[in-house]
């Protein structure tokens, strides 16, 4: 069983920049693909980027590209994702997600994975 524990979330102003972390514990973390997923109020929770178990292909969507990268460091079982030039639409709960994987494939649906954190909100003020 697989516990995550994401942190690095608040509030920022637009333009700004934050680095969410999620810490994984309970299994080798070098055996999960590892992805960030957000939720706005009363919105489905979307795919916001993913990484391979070592760490040597990612994949961001459309609507962060070029402001957001996900990165891991299997020495400390942490996963990331640095967020550039922040806009209001950005705001939502961040959840890390874990999936049995040593393929370079990426999954962008949430049933793709089998664990989830807790979530830490991000909140951009205009």
């Amino acid at each position: 069983q697989v516990q995550l524990v994401e942190s690095g979330g608040g509030l920022v102003q637009a333009g700004g920049s934050l680095t969410l972390s999620c810490v994984a514990s309970g299994g080798t973390f070098s055996n999960y693909a590892m992805a960030w997923f957000r939720q706005g109020s009363g919105k489905e929770r979307d795919f916001v980027a993913s990484i391979n178990w070592s760490g040597g292909s990612a994949y961001h969507a459309d609507s962060v590209k070029g402001r957001f990268t996900i990165s891991r460091d299997n020495a400390k079982n942490t996963v990331y994702l640095h967020m550039n030039s922040l806009k209001p639409e950005d705001t939502a709960v961040y959840y890390c997600a874990a999936r049995p994987s040593r393929s370079y494939s990426h999954a962008a649906g949430p049933g793709a994975y089998d664990y989830w954190g807790q979530g830490t909100q991000v909140t951009v003020s205009s």
